[in-house]
């Protein structure tokens, strides 16, 4: 089951159907089942209350992941994501909201999956398998 929030903020996921089953094929083909996952749209304010008070980091990001799996192989956590930041990571980046929001609800999903962003190779690793999922979107 994935469960689409907002906190602090007016936001609807457009086709909701379509990318909850997009996001479903990705947890498939990553050797994966689906417990639950809830997005929580919100604002850079919310995001970052939660990354200073749970991850100690007193930054601004578009998206915090937190792991609630008991068991290998299956997919439970609730995954915060900024809107603002998607909005500004557009400008950055030079593409659109439906590219950004599709890379950042994505990346959320392969954090579940086992991937990490810290490192170099991780990192590329990670936009690889964004890239490569976003097509089939």
């Amino acid at each position: 089951m994935i469960n689409f929030h907002t906190e602090s903020i007016d936001f609807k996921v457009l086709n909701p159907i379509k990318t909850k089953r997009w996001l479903r094929s990705v947890i498939e083909s990553e050797g994966f089942e689906l417990l639950e996952i809830n997005y929580i749209f919100c604002n850079d304010e919310y995001l970052h209350t939660i990354n200073v008070e749970y991850l100690e980091h007193d930054t601004l990001t578009d998206i915090i992941t937190f792991d609630n799996s008991e068991e290998d192989q299956l997919i439970e956590g609730d995954i915060f994501v900024s809107i603002e930041r998607i909005i500004d990571n557009t400008k950055d980046f030079n593409t659109t909201f439906e590219q950004e929001f599709k890379r950042v609800i994505v990346h959320g999903v392969l954090h579940l999956c086992g991937y990490f962003d810290k490192t170099d190779e991780d990192e590329k690793q990670m936009r690889d398998k964004e890239d490569y999922y976003i097509r089939f979107w």
